[in-house]
């Protein structure tokens, strides 16, 4: 280990934390928000939503099984938080996927992170005062605390275009062996295979193992950037159109919103976080910022129409209005902690989304089958 480099996280409300400093020297601004689960932090990293946060892990011993080349879920490999903040950065990588640790990840990426901060009373911080901006680096806190009070608001803020993919590409990537099976519950196919289906997928952010989902479910992918036209991707003729996840503002991305507008009763669309948001907004539904927000692998979600209790990964900040769909929606899913919206469905226009993330990674496995859902509406009928 190198030796420690002394550093402070201070939040725009004052408040200060002291640790030691890992990764890539510097400062790194953004919102500090948190997230639960005991493992996963490379998805964490690496997953575009969280572009633009400075991301706690409540675990406290992070980096004990280093990083792979395998597990990365943004399309270009590389992480997409703003910076990392840590209790234990272990110094023994135990894990035989390894290759790399975490330090050097951070320190190639140009990722500044901190350790030795006491994440418990950081993460009741947030829960009380509510997701904020911060800094991390060695400056004096004062220095930092107006770094962080400075910075721009996430309300308001478009950050889908420092993460969605300059040009379309075909994506062929499957999941891998050491992942599930897509629907266990589902019975072998025997005889002539279905025809593969089309689908567009318009990535404001996109997890790669959403996709590598579509893939394994028998569908050839068409990534597009989320600034393509509603008349260039009804161009391609698709069978189905899935609106991806991403970070920042929803309200912000009116190209967007305009877009999946003039996509509604014209195509199957499935919507997936920030995809579900927009969704919302497209059909005249309004969305709010929540004070900390939902992310981490243990999100309980109530399905309306069955009752079943699904466990969910999630990672949002803003949230759909549940009052502002009447009229022009149907709510299928709240969030058992708080009641907020978990889904929507609008059966005449054949759309659909969640707020959650069935394709997990890191997370349970139990919403797998919404994408078998979005594969029964594409080989529908229209209405």
């Amino acid at each position: 280990m190198s030796a420690p480099r002394p550093g402070y996280l201070a939040l725009a409300d004052g408040t200060v934390f002291s640790g030691n400093l890992f990764g890539r020297d510097g400062i790194a601004i953004g919102e500090a928000v948190f997230t639960t689960g005991m493992t996963g932090y490379q998805e964490v990293l690496t997953d575009p939503s969280y572009a633009g946060q400075l991301v706690t892990m409540t675990a406290p011993q992070i980096g004990n099984t280093g990083i792979n080349a395998e597990d990365p879920e943004s399309t270009s490999g590389k992480p997409q938080v703003a910076g990392f903040i840590v209790r234990d950065n272990s110094p023994v990588i135990s894990n035989y996927r390894a290759d790399e640790s975490l330090d050097a990840y951070l320190e190639k990426n140009g990722i500044v992170a901190i350790s030795d901060i006491d994440t418990r009373r950081l993460t009741r911080h947030l829960r009380d005062k509510g997701s904020q901006n911060a800094a991390i680096g060695s400056e004096s806190p004062d220095v930092l605390v107006d770094r962080a009070r400075n910075a721009p608001s996430m309300e308001g803020l478009d950050l889908v275009a420092r993460v969605t993919p300059e040009k379309s590409y075909a994506f062929k990537e499957t999941r891998g062996e050491w992942n599930a099976p897509i629907s266990p519950e589902l019975p072998p196919q025997s005889g002539a295979m279905p025809p593969r289906q089309k689908v567009v997928a318009i990535d404001y952010g996109a997890k790669r193992n959403i996709l590598r989902c579509l893939v394994d479910l028998g569908c050839d992918v068409t990534v597009v950037p989320a600034s393509v036209s509603a008349e260039e991707i009804l161009k391609l003729d698709p069978d189905g159109v899935f609106l991806s996840n991403g970070p920042g503002d929803p309200a912000a991305v009116t190209y967007g919103v305009n877009t999946i507008r003039s996509l509604l009763g014209k195509k199957p669309i499935f919507g997936i976080c920030l995809g579900h948001q927009m969704l919302a907004l497209a059909l005249g539904a309004k969305t709010y910022k929540l004070k900390f927000g939902h992310r981490g692998l243990n999100q309980p979600v109530k399905d309306l129409a069955t009752g079943r209790i699904e466990i969910t990964t999630q990672n949002h900040g803003f949230v759909v209005d549940v009052d502002s769909l009447k009229g022009v929606a149907r709510s299928t899913h709240l969030h058992l902690n708080d009641g907020t919206s978990e889904g929507l469905e609008a059966p005449e226009l054949r759309a659909f989304s969640v707020q959650y993330h069935p394709e997990a990674a890191a997370g349970p496995h139990d919403s797998l089958y919404l994408f078998h859902r979005f594969k029964t509406l594409m080989s529908s009928p229209k209405p």
